[in-house]
């Protein structure tokens, strides 16, 4: 499983917004342990699914999961 950026941008979002990784690892119907390692970096990439839901629900824009 190859390695990349973890996703610090849309990690900041959600502690800025108090928006707990449970919430969002139910949304998209995961484990909280495998988007911790999705947003890490580790474990696999969210699909086009994923963020679909987590902009439409959480009202962000997809930018937020490029690091630049």
């Amino acid at each position: 499983m190859e390695k990349r950026e973890p996703y610090y941008k849309f990690k900041g979002y959600l502690a800025e917004n108090r928006i707990q990784q449970k919430e969002v690892a139910k949304l998209i119907n995961i484990s909280q342990a495998t988007l911790s390692k999705r947003l890490n970096g580790k474990g696999g990439d969210f699909t086009i699914q994923d963020l679909k839901k987590i902009c439409i629900n959480l009202n962000v824009s997809a930018e937020i999961f490029f690091n630049y």
